[in-house]
């Protein structure tokens, strides 16, 4: 509910916002408020999306239509592919609706459907990650079992229960944010209904709602940042132990996209939430939340098809045929 009666002025009409008034839209502010710049975004986050479209929607089908590719790390690649598009899909799609259908408003249950499904997805792709890292291990340090211990049945049982950590684990902090009804604006300075945006234009007191946040975030980061570098632990001993150069670099290649992948990907969320609100700043929440909804996945099938050979092998059949 608004703390204070406001007028705003959208699409020439005006709206007033009676006191302690729960709102009905939310207005998107988007990435920047300089309109020479709209169409240079808008041109530039639809390439970059187009571009982790076709790139995700390569390995998908790759992984589909080619059976050498029907394994434990590949099917994980896909689920991982699957989930850049529809996060990507759920932050980016209100730039277009702005920029071609003039709509800038969203309504208060939109907004937090779309932010219960944003979080979900990113969640989702913390515990992929760990998976695929639990299937590195098995194939580097268990190699003799690892058609055992990853068969299809193991393997989508993993995956299935990634999905279902990922929507189960933001219920809490999106119904805590819900259950708040004071707002001081009904303006929310990003490109999409995001947990920190909304919290900043809410006028009663946050400090049980930021302590909770804290909480559930530290203990997610905490719980899959190990559960993701443990593997890790084991595979680098494995790999010490082999005496070839030749098999040490074999290894080690089979991990390296992995690496590369979860490392950017924790980079860029932890700067996104936790330097950004550090430093209190809009503008910097906005860039590392375009470079997590828009590079990252463009950059994420990217890495897997120039660093696997058997990417790039079925790639070069499928562009053949």
């Amino acid at each position: 509910m608004f703390c204070t009666g406001m007028h705003l002025k959208l699409q020439d009409k005006e709206f007033m916002f009676p006191l302690n008034h729960t709102p009905t839209d939310f207005i998107i502010k988007g990435i920047s408020d300089v309109p020479e710049l709209q169409v240079l975004i808008f041109l530039v986050v639809l390439l970059t999306y187009l571009a982790t479209l076709s790139g995700n929607v390569a390995i998908l089908l790759l992984v589909c239509l080619n059976s050498h590719l029907q394994i434990p790390m590949y099917i994980f690649l896909a689920n991982l592919s699957i989930l850049d598009i529809s996060c990507s899909t759920a932050a980016l799609h209100k730039i277009f609706t702005m920029s071609l259908l003039k709509e800038i408003s969203v309504s208060y249950l939109s907004c937090l459907a779309q932010l219960y499904i944003f979080s979900s997805l990113t969640s989702d792709q913390f515990w992929i990650l760990v998976a695929m890292s639990y299937d590195r291990y098995v194939a580097v340090c268990k190699p003799l079992y690892y058609h055992m211990v990853m068969n299809g049945r193991h393997c989508a049982l993993l995956a299935s229960v990634c999905w279902v950590l990922g929507f189960l684990e933001v219920i809490p902090h999106v119904t805590t944010l819900s259950h708040f009804t004071c707002y001081k604006s009904n303006k929310i300075d990003h490109f999409f209904c995001d947990v920190l945006p909304i919290r900043e234009i809410i006028c009663s007191d946050t400090t049980s709602l930021d302590l909770f946040l804290v909480i559930i975030g530290l203990i997610h980061l905490s719980s899959t940042f190990t559960l993701t570098f443990i593997p890790y632990v084991f595979i680098i001993s494995s790999i010490l132990k082999i005496k070839s150069n030749t098999g040490r670099l074999k290894a080690f290649y089979t991990c390296s996209s992995h690496i590369v992948v979860v490392l950017i990907f924790y980079m860029t969320i932890i700067f996104q939430y936790i330097a950004s609100k550090s430093t209190n700043s809009n503008a910097s929440n906005k860039v590392f939340a375009l470079l997590n909804t828009a590079i990252v996945p463009m950059l994420n099938p990217l890495i897997y098809s120039l660093k696997n050979k058997d990417v790039k092998s079925a790639l070069k059949r499928m562009i053949k045929n």
